[in-house]
C-alpha cells in the first residue's frame, strides 16, 4: 500500500524507513533542503541506524515538498509534525497537525490518518468532531533522539489508539516491520493512548528529577553521591537503570510533555505532577549556582546536544543553565561542532577545542566525553556512569 509520512524529522523520518520496507511510502516535508537530502539518500538528521538503511537502498521511499504527490492514492497518512508546547497557552501548538489534517481529507479523503506527533490527552476525539471524519487514530512513539531508526526496529512496544481494522492492520504494519517477534501491541482508545505517551514521558522525567534531588542532596551534604545511587538502585524494585544525574531533563519530550499533562490535569486533584515540573527548575538553578560558586572568569560550555552522537540540541538543559549563568553576567565560550553560528545564547562560539580548554576556567559537561579527558580537573559534570 502507499503511505504517506508528513515531517520528517527523528519520528517521521524513522517510521518512513520501517515501513518503506514493505509499502511504497513518501515523505512530505515543507523544508526543501530536507527533502533534496533524502532524495540523494541522504539523512537529513544524525541517526547512524538510519543513514545505514539509506545507504544499503532497496527501499521504497520518496521524498516530496508537493502535497498532491505525497497524498495521491495514499492509504494511511502519518502526521509526525512538531508540537511545541506554547507558554502562553500552557499547550501543545498543534496548529500543523490540524493543518496537516486537513489537508489529508482534501487530497486523499479515503486515507485513514494517524497521528504520531504528541498531543494533548483528548486532541483526536476534537479533531474528529472538527473535521467530521472518524478516520483518525493516534499512535505515540517511545524513540530516542539519534536512535529513533533502532528503536522503531526494537520496538518496547507498540500501541495504536483505536479497535477497528485500520488500526490493527497499522499495528500489524509495524509489527511485522520490527526486528523482534514478541513485541507487545496494544489497542486502546485513541484518549488512552495519547494518555499513555504523556504519563510514560512524565514518569521518565520523574525519575530523572528524582536522582537529581538525590544528588542535590549528596553535594550539599558533602556525601558520594554514586555510591548512594549504587546503592539505591540495587533494589529489584528500582533498577540500575535512568539513575544518572544531569543538569536536568531537557530535550524536546519529557520537559513539554510533563508540562501538558500538568495542563491536562485541570480540575484534577495532584501534586506530584506539579513537582515534577517545579523539581526541572529546581535542579537548573542549584546546578549554575554550583558552577558560580567556583568563581571563574570564564565558564566553558562543552556541547550542547543532549545525548552523545546526537546533533540535537532543541531545548537541551545546558542552555537552562546557560540562560542562568547569563542572568548572573558570567561571561562563557560554547565549543560545539554541530554549531554553525558565531555566538549562541550571548556567549561565542569557539571551534578549535585546544583554544576553548586553553580559555575556559572551569567546563561545563553535562555527560563526559574521553576528549575531556587532559582537562578532567576543569571539567564540572554530575556525569557518573557515562551514559545518558
Amino acid at each position: 500500500m502507499k503511505i504517506a509520512v508528513v515531517g520528517v524529522g527523528y519520528v517521521g523520518l524513522s517510521v518512513s524507513i520501517l515501513l518503506a520496507e514493505r509499502n511504497e511510502v513518501v515523505a512530505l516535508d515543507l523544508d526543501v533542503e530536507k527533502v533534496t537530502q533524502l532524495q540523494n539518500g541522504k539523512s537529513p538528521i544524525v541517526d547512524h541506524e538510519a543513514q545505514a538503511r539509506l545507504d544499503q537502498g532497496g527501499l521504497s521511499l520518496t521524498s516530496t515538498s508537493d502535497p498532491a504527490d505525497a497524498y495521491r492514492d495514499a492509504t494511511y497518512v502519518v502526521i509526525a509534525t512538531p508540537t511545541d508546547f506554547d507558554p502562553n497557552t500552557a499547550y501543545f501548538d498543534t496548529s500543523s497537525v490540524t493543518a496537516v489534517a486537513k489537508q489529508a481529507r482534501e487530497y486523499a479523503p479515503e486515507a485513514h490518518i494517524i497521528i504520531k506527533s504528541t498531543i494533548p490527552v483528548g486532541f483526536t476525539e476534537g479533531l474528529r468532531k472538527e473535521l467530521g471524519y472518524e478516520g483518525i487514530s493516534f499512535s505515540p512513539e517511545f524513540l530516542r533522539e539519534g536512535r529513533a531508526l533502532y528503536d522503531n526496529l526494537y520496538p518496547s512496544r507498540i500501541i495504536v489508539g483505536g479497535h477497528g481494522e485500520k488500526e490493527q492492520i497499522f499495528a500489524d504494519l509495524l509489527k511485522g516491520a520490527a526486528k523482534i517477534d514478541d513485541v507487545e501491541v496494544l489497542l486502546t482508545g485513541s484518549t488512552e493512548a495519547e494518555a499513555i505517551k504523556l504519563f510514560s514521558n512524565t514518569y521518565l522525567a520523574m525519575r530523572v528529577a528524582y536522582f537529581n534531588e538525590l544528588d542535590n542532596y549528596a553535594m550539599a551534604k558533602g556525601l558520594d553521591s554514586k555510591e548512594i545511587i549504587d546503592g539505591v538502585s540495587a533494589d529489584p524494585r528500582i533498577g540500575d537503570y535512568y539513575n544518572n544525574p544531569s543538569f536536568g531533563y531537557g530535550g524536546y519530550c519529557l520537559p513539554k510533555d510533563s508540562k501538558q499533562l500538568l495542563a491536562n490535569y485541570d480540575k484534577v486533584p495532584q501534586n506530584m505532577i506539579h513537582a515534577i515540573v517545579e523539581s526541572n527548575t529546581t535542579r537548573k538553578d542549584f546546578m549554575a549556582q554550583s558552577i558560580m560558586d567556583r568563581n571563574p572568569e570564564i565558564v566553558g560550555i562543552y556541547r550542547l546536544t543532549m545525548k552523545n552522537g546526537s546533533d540535537n540540541f532543541r531545548y537541551s538543559s545546558i542552555q537552562g543553565i546557560m540562560n542562568r549563568l547569563a542572568r548572573a553576567n558570567q561571561k562563557m565560550i560554547v565549543y560545539e561542532p554541530y554549531l554553525d553560528a558565531d555566538e549562541f545564547l550571548g556567549a561565542e562560539v569557539i571551534r578549535d577545542f585546544d583554544d576553548f580548554t586553553a580559555r575556559a576556567d572551569v567546563i561545563v559537561a553535562n555527560r563526559h566525553e574521553d576528549k575531556l579527558a587532559p582537562v578532567k580537573d576543569k571539567v564540572f559534570s554530575r556525569d557518573l556512569f557515562g551514559s545518558d
